[in-house]
């Protein structure tokens, strides 16, 4: 039965004992070679965990001329866990105490709506007056045709066909009169020959 590997927390921890104990500095190969022989962390993983404690501020990370060197003291590390752990507690408070507002602002909007007599009737009669009032705005949907502003929109659109449909018949007894006097064409046969009836005129 083949042994299991060392989980990453338990990789984590052995990197840590090595740095403390050694209370020295290492370069990335250094510790490629050393760990794998006093903590049986395998040399392929050193650098993943490594870079997990550097993130985590448990070990310090210095670039030094073209080489970069890991270290961490004992002190060090128990200083940076415990402001970690001042940190999550600051915020475990802030959630508590931000749970304990939204529950009494819960408990402040549920007060006054407990089923009573008068609630009940007061939504009742609040009911019929939504129900009255999808009436009436479907009855004043069926007059909006009478609306004063609308009629006067209506009127002006109106107008303005017209006087563009007056505009074109114009144009069109200006081209009939100018192809009468300079080709001699009938006002008949031109009418005929551009299907335009004989009481064709303005709209009054």
């Amino acid at each position: 039965m083949s042994k299991r590997g060392l989980s990453l927390a338990e990789k984590r921890r052995r990197m840590e004992e090595l740095l403390f104990e050694t209370k020295d500095f290492f370069q990335l190969k250094e510790l490629e070679k050393i760990a794998p022989k006093s903590k049986g962390i395998v040399a392929q993983s050193v650098k993943d965990v490594l870079q997990e404690l550097v993130d985590d501020d448990i070990v310090n990370l210095e670039k030094i001329g073209t080489s970069n060197y890991y270290w961490s003291f004992p002190s060090a590390a128990r200083k940076t866990r415990q402001n970690k752990i001042h940190e999550l507690q600051t915020e475990v408070q802030q959630s508590v105490k931000r749970n304990e507002e939204l529950t009494n602002s819960v408990n402040s909007a549920q007060s006054g709506r407990e089923d009573t007599e008068e609630r009940t009737e007061l939504l009742r009669q609040l009911t019929e007056i939504e129900q009255r009032h999808a009436l009436h705005k479907k009855e004043l949907e069926q007059f909006r045709e009478c609306d004063p502003v609308l009629l006067k929109a209506k009127e002006r659109a109106a107008q303005q066909a017209k006087d563009a449909a007056n505009r074109w018949t114009d144009n069109i007894f200006i081209l009939q009169s100018y192809c009468s006097n300079k080709f001699m064409i009938p006002a008949a046969d031109f009418n005929r020959q551009f299907g335009i009836p004989e009481d064709f005129d303005n709209i009054d």
